[in-house]
């Protein structure tokens, strides 16, 4: 009876303002895409400029805390500046403790990404969702006027382009929520002049312990990437960014590779397994790394003959070394000048290239004018006829 006697309650709000330059929104949403004719679930990082409502949009294949980096470096470009604060909710990637009010413990490389910048990060009230709701609207309104119907795209790379052209151009255009004379555009324009002049950009990564396997791998998000063959068994440092995988030793750069975001793929670097197949050259005929290894196409004919040879195996790895210390290009016209005199075997090839890495001729310096002779002597052999008819003893 108490119940039904109070007074149904509204829940009510205070309006929020702010400053040009003062503040800017961050969230993540899931959308529905096409990408190579394959429909993908995406995850779209939206930012939204709290003044200005400029938004910026980029999408990923995950929500890790390297995408995290590579977003804010984007939207920073973006916007040309950046801005005193950034509000979050209390994604676990950023947030390591919730505390009493709104004291939180944030992941320690998400803070050396706000002290490169220098913005305040600002956590919002857990379940609290209107302390940042311009990007909450802003998800909704993003899926009805972007991904309604699903787009279709080649790649990430041609739907984050469009995306980017798509804030620049159609989301700027539209009205101000609270000046509907004036569009976004009009507003960011202003406020750019109060953004923090962007510097160099955050080398946000990832960083993980791993060893590498016998078969010249290490792991990292269900795939595996090779690592030159000398380096097997040792302990390595993998540094993963939104876009590559980098393999690390003592400040040394072993490997670098594009990340893959399939599951259960290996990246493989032909040329890291090279030592193995001196010592292994079978090998060649079904490794891994070697099955489509895209080589000139000179090379690839003179392996395709030299396989079907005995011991054929070992002589192109003989070609691969060569290749190694000497470059693609200059294997590549010794193939071809092999091909061409139909002599296909390692020794003509190598033999080739010897040739062509010789120095050119040396050209001799031409003789100062003052230095030349004024009458060229002429070949004459009556003079040796002379010689002949002078007798000895006179």
């Amino acid at each position: 009876h108490w119940k039904q006697a109070r007074p149904a309650l509204t829940q009510a709000f205070v309006p929020l303002v702010f400053p040009a330059g003062d503040a800017a929104q961050f969230d993540w949403s899931h959308e529905q895409v096409e990408l190579g004719g394959v429909v993908q679930t995406i995850k779209l990082a939206h930012f939204c400029l709290a003044h200005s409502r400029q938004p910026f949009l980029v999408a990923y294949f995950r929500e890790s805390l390297e995408m995290v980096f590579d977003a804010h470096d984007r939207a920073f470009t973006f916007w040309g500046g950046i801005p005193q604060r950034m509000i979050y909710d209390n994604p676990r990637t950023l947030v390591d403790a919730v505390k009493v009010g709104k004291a939180r413990r944030f992941n320690r490389q998400f803070l050396a990404l706000a002290n490169h910048y220098l913005f305040e990060p600002v956590a919002c009230t857990p379940a609290s969702g209107w302390e940042k709701g311009q990007v909450e609207n802003q998800v909704g309104n993003v899926r009805e006027w972007l991904f309604s119907p699903r787009p279709r795209f080649k790649d990430l790379a041609e739907l984050n382009a469009w995306l980017e052209q798509q804030c620049r151009e159609k989301l700027a255009q539209r009205a101000h929520p609270d000046q509907r004379s004036r569009t976004i555009g009009d507003i960011f324009a202003e406020e750019q002049a109060q953004l923090r002049p962007v510097g160099k950009p955050f080398a946000g990564y990832v960083e993980k312990a791993c060893r590498v396997s016998s078969t010249c791998t290490v792991g990292y998000d269900r795939n595996r990437y090779s690592v030159p063959a000398e380096h097997a068994g040792q302990g390595v440092f993998l540094r993963a960014t939104a876009t590559r995988i980098k393999i690390v030793q003592e400040g040394k750069t072993l490997a670098c590779h594009e990340r893959c975001f399939g599951r259960e793929q290996q990246i493989l670097d032909p040329w890291h397994y090279l030592p193995v197949l001196e010592r292994k050259p079978g090998a060649l005929r079904n490794g891994a790394p070697f099955v489509q290894w895209d080589l000139p196409s000179p090379v690839r004919k003179v392996r395709d003959h030299l396989l079907k040879q005995d011991k054929g195996d070992r002589a192109f790895v003989e070609i691969l070394l060569a290749m190694k210390t000497h470059g693609s290009e200059l294997l590549s016209v010794a193939c071809e000048l092999a091909l061409e005199h139909k002599t296909l075997n390692a020794a003509v090839v190598l033999n080739h290239v010897n040739r062509l890495k010789e120095p050119p001729p040396v050209r001799e310096n031409p003789v100062p004018g003052h230095l030349r002779l004024q009458q060229e002597p002429q070949a004459n052999c009556s003079r040796y006829d002379r010689l002949r008819e002078v007798r000895h003893g006179q």
